[in-house]
């Protein structure tokens, strides 16, 4: 039994019952043991170019050895990060874009929700304190990220939520939106929802959803916050999803992706409106009071480059395209077995639903479908206790999407049986 403390992991079952990976080409993975998997999320929904990239590698390594990093805080920084800012800004959706980094997608969620909150407060009006989520959103573990998401159960044990000033609609009820911007507008400083709701249970939104929070966010005039932490760089097909959907962000919050993991990396995308206060008009005071330790890390920048790199010299982004039928048409052979009620899939993710009166009685069955999946040669996890997660490296072949989709089947097979 390791020391290690696993997150979202029960200790009591875990310690004893370590999955330890030891080394990974592809999308294939070892285990210590040498036992192989077919890796279904790549990763937590990072990994895009598939592992093993030796020029990443490299380009961490050059970068480490001339210099590992330096801190970005007051006139500070190193041409990596000047480099990948530049490159992020020219690739951004929104015109005028400037970029602030930190390590991960829970910082640029706690960045941007601060940002927001600091920009009514330069503009003249603290009052706009309200940050708006959605239900079965997920916008990482921070103390913004906490209050922000949208499962209860991520907050529940905590002596309420960490911030007072968040307040959640349903997950597609833009109703409920507009009643809520009506009401309490003047007390509201910005919107944030996933383009599509990720660890939720991949919820593609309705067709109406996002043109519609465009137009309340400007009529009500609300700062409108698109997290991309995990659809951003090409997991929907498009680099950025709020192409995809149409959506107006303010601000676009990224992670994942833009290293594919190989180092810690996140940030915010910042448009103009918001940039303005603090870069560009004389407003005595407007200074965002905010950064971490390795925001602008050298090395991390470096990684990021690299990876960019590899996603645009491989095509990877059409290649998302490509397959999005195929995973579509191949994933949706499970919808005829025992246990399974709905299969919902967008770009190069998807979710395998179970029954719901099943779960009812049978709370532990996905967990169990999990465990019999790697015995089945298949990695995956379960998204809020009711699915199965399918969002691998973009490198994936259509012969691995099969035989994913074979190995969830025999494990749901498997399950059933034993019932």
């Amino acid at each position: 039994m390791s020391t290690f403390w696993h997150g979202f992991a029960d200790m009591h079952t875990v310690a004893s019952n370590e999955l330890v990976i030891e080394r990974a080409d592809g999308i294939r993975l070892v285990d210590t043991a040498g036992n192989e998997y077919l890796d279904a999320t790549a990763a937590l929904w990072y990994c895009n170019v598939g592992y093993g990239r030796e020029s990443i590698a490299n380009a961490v390594a050059d970068q480490l050895t001339r210099l590992s990093s330096y801190s970005s805080f007051g006139a500070y920084t190193t041409e990596p990060s000047i480099r990948l800012a530049d490159r992020l800004a020219a690739m951004s959706p929104m015109p005028d874009t400037v970029v602030f980094l930190g390590s991960g997608g829970s910082d640029a969620v706690d960045t941007a929700a601060k940002l927001a909150r600091r920009y009514w407060d330069v503009l003249g009006h603290p009052e706009r304190r309200i940050i708006v989520s959605r239900e079965l959103a997920y916008h990482g573990m921070h103390g913004w990220g906490t209050s922000l998401v949208g499962m209860a159960a991520m907050r529940s044990g905590y002596g309420g939520d960490f911030i007072d000033e968040v307040v959640h609609v349903g997950s597609m009820d833009v109703d409920g939106l507009g009643r809520l911007f009506e009401e309490r507008g003047a007390e509201i400083a910005a919107f944030i929802g996933e383009p599509v709701i990720g660890a939720g249970g991949v919820l593609p939104p309705t067709e109406d959803y996002w043109p519609s929070v465009n137009r309340l966010c400007r009529e009500h005039d609300v700062l409108l916050i698109a997290d991309e932490v995990i659809t951003g760089f090409g997991r929907t097909g498009e680099w950025f999803a709020t192409t995809r959907y149409g959506i107006q962000p303010d601000m676009i919050t990224f992670a994942k992706g833009v290293s594919s993991g190989y180092v810690p990396l996140g940030g915010v995308l910042v448009g103009k409106r918001v940039r303005a206060p603090f870069w560009d008009d004389p407003v005595p005071g407007a200074v965002f009071r905010h950064g971490y330790t390795y925001s602008g890390h050298a090395g991390a920048a470096a990684a990021g480059m690299a990876n960019l790199d590899i996603l645009e010299e491989e095509a990877l982004v059409d290649r998302v395209k490509t397959l999005e039928p195929v995973v579509d048409t191949a994933l949706r052979r499970l919808e005829g077995l025992p246990l399974v009620s709905e299969v919902r899939t967008v770009g190069l993710t998807g979710a395998v639903a179970f029954d719901p009166e099943v779960l009812a009685r049978d709370p532990g069955l996905p967990e169990r479908v999990v465990t019999a999946a790697q015995r089945h040669g298949v990695a995956t996890r379960v998204l809020r206790g009711h699915a199965l997660q399918f969002s691998p490296a973009f490198t994936i072949t259509e012969g691995e999407i099969s035989a994913i989709v074979d190995g969830f089947g025999a494990a749901i097979d498997e399950v059933a049986a034993a019932r």
